[in-house]
């Protein structure tokens, strides 16, 4: 499975951020916080009875999971792309976890407690007991208006039990603890129905993908950019660069812009003008998010820069797409891979920062509209290959990066402290592929992932831990 090979050779991933003018949270210390898990790799799930939220309770060790934020504040962690199940063995996962910020307690809600879990898909469109979206990692999730939470392909398990890259779009109720398949595939390999370039049909479809960079827009609606996965013209998989919008009203999706034919260079044009022809090249990995004017901004990922005998690289190019006139501008970055990070001063921005080139990074938006990026693998400030704990933050008004924490050189070792107390001296090590959420009050959290852990040995984590400025 493609994913799953992926998973285990990227190389750094986590989490960290919160607004910088917001209130920390009532009772509650600034800075990192070692909340749950173990500090000791490869720690098996303690799963308790279904539905029942309980002290010992905690998701094993994984990384490529999918999350959610709900509208009440509480964390939902799906799956994984590897992880070790209720018994200790390696494995994919499709179990569904909700953690509560307020009780600091995990519930086992949904899906298997072991591993390689076939998809249950029922009937589209019907709410079901039996329906599971089978064991996955590398989807991608948003939550929408009404508190639903959604999942969209990644690499992992159909009903048949055979495993591939997928495309099934599923919906999660949490009352009433119903999933239900709503479109795509219930197949493997599907190749995308793309139709016309800007005009929604019920027929399209992105086609199977994982390690997709999305977001949701202020609309409610949900952006899709690039990754690994499937067209029509091959039978194997490839770097995308086709952006995707999917409106949960209608149950339409619409191609957007990019290529429907995988493997495109990225056309950068001039840095800070829009063009009609500039468009970044194809790459997954990246990351995706949405300011509050609506438009969308891209970083990094691992994937084609503007030439071919490049190859496949680490990037460090950040754009922003304008939904309204449908043109890229590339803003910030190289318009090459492998980018050492520039970071000045910690706690000042400038305009010669920016973070190395990187790939599986973990990001958010703050209530503020800053954007926030953590860790990868990549380049640090030497212009070495290394696994990063930097933690950075970009403000869209000024277009300046600023390194926050950690370290410009990578290969950090995390400082745990004692569970449950923040400390000055407390930070996460280098992860890669962990779950992150923006919880209530805009606190950061992060879940797992691969890394060091506190003895500095490499392993998949089940570490959580909470970042409040």
């Amino acid at each position: 499975m493609r994913y799953g090979l992926w998973a285990l050779l990227s190389m750094v991933f986590l989490a960290a951020c919160q607004a910088d003018s917001e209130p920390p949270p009532q009772g509650s210390t600034p800075g990192w916080t070692w909340m749950s898990g173990s500090a000791t790799k490869y720690q098996a799930g303690a799963y308790g009875i279904k539905g029942i939220a309980a002290p010992s309770n905690v998701p094993g060790a994984r990384l490529g999971a999918a999350s959610w934020t709900d509208s009440g504040g509480k964390l939902w962690l799906f799956g994984s792309g590897d992880g070790l199940d209720g018994a200790g063995r390696f494995s994919v996962l499709n179990d569904l976890w909700m953690y509560d910020p307020v009780s600091g307690e995990w519930t086992w809600v949904s899906g298997s407690n072991l591993g390689y879990d076939p998809g249950h898909y029922g009937t589209r469109g019907v709410a079901a007991p039996a329906n599971i979206p089978g064991a996955r990692g590398g989807g991608m999730t948003w939550t929408d208006s009404d508190g639903k939470l959604w999942l969209f392909g990644g690499g992992g398990y159909v009903s048949d039990g055979e495993s591939g890259e997928l495309n099934d779009l599923w919906k999660f109720d949490p009352t009433t603890s119903l999933w239900t398949w709503v479109s795509g595939s219930n197949g493997l390999f599907q190749p995308g129905v793309y139709g016309t370039k800007g005009v929604a049909a019920p027929e399209n479809v992105p086609g199977a993908r994982s390690s997709a960079a999305f977001c949701i827009d202020p609309q409610g609606k949900f952006w899709l950019f690039g990754g690994y996965g499937y067209i029509a013209e091959f039978e194997l998989s490839v770097n995308l660069n086709d952006l995707w919008c999917f409106d949960p009203a209608t149950l339409e999706w619409t191609w957007v812009s990019g290529s429907d034919s995988g493997d495109g260079l990225g056309v950068y044009g001039t840095r800070g003008q829009a063009d009609p022809s500039n468009v970044p090249g194809s790459r997954g990995e990246s990351e995706l998010w949405v300011d509050s004017q609506g438009e969308l901004w891209l970083f990094g990922g691992w994937g084609w820069g503007p030439r071919f005998e490049d190859n496949t690289v680490f990037l460090n190019d950040l754009w922003r797409f304008d939904p309204a006139t449908l043109e890229w501008t590339w803003i910030h970055g190289g318009d090459a891979g492998a980018q050492p990070g520039v970071y000045g001063t910690k706690g000042l921005a400038a305009p010669s920062n920016t973070p190395g080139s990187r790939h599986s990074a973990l990001s958010w938006r703050d209530p503020q509209g800053k954007f926030w990026l953590f860790g990868g693998g990549g380049v640090n400030a030497a212009g070495q290959d290394s696994d990063l704990n930097d933690l950075w933050r970009f403000d869209p008004m000024t277009l300046e990066w600023t390194w926050v924490s950690g370290s410009d050189n990578g290969g950090q070792t995390g400082v745990y402290g004692i569970k449950g107390k923040p400390a000055p001296a407390n930070a996460p090590g280098a992860h890669n592929t962990a779950a992150t959420w923006v919880g209530p009050q805009g606190t950061l959290w992060l879940f797992g992932g691969a890394g060091p852990d506190s003895t500095g040995d490499w392993g998949l984590l089940n570490d959580l831990w909470r970042y409040v400025r």
